[in-house]
């Protein structure tokens, strides 16, 4: 089972990464994340509130057809540098995970 806030991290990384693409609004951004990981709802409204007190997205309206209009999150300057180290951070992180799961010539440790 993964570290819930061990989750919570990365789950900032995936979505200031999804929206330095493109502009989503929540629920877009939960149903596209859950192709991924596992996450509900009540994780991302609370985290993406988080990101604009922070100043790493805005939101807009914007007319939806299916009904209300839908918040849409946009990445700022300071979401997109922030992104960016995280990114930095992620693929560092990662690199010297594998270095100690995978031996050097590339075979996985048996216990």
């Amino acid at each position: 089972m993964v570290n819930i806030q061990f989750k919570k991290g990365v789950l900032e990384l995936c979505v200031l990464s999804m929206l330095s693409g493109k502009d989503y609004y929540g629920y877009e951004l939960v149903n596209e994340i859950s192709k991924n990981i596992l996450i509900s709802e009540g994780t991302i409204y609370p985290l993406l509130k988080r990101l604009k007190d922070e100043g790493y997205v805005t939101t807009y309206l914007e007319e939806s057809q299916e009904g209300p209009p839908r918040k849409y999150y946009k990445l700022t300057e300071l979401g997109e540098s922030t992104k960016d180290e995280l990114v930095s951070e992620w693929l560092a992180f990662i690199e010297g995970v594998n270095k100690m799961i995978f031996k050097e010539d590339g075979e996985h440790e048996q216990n």
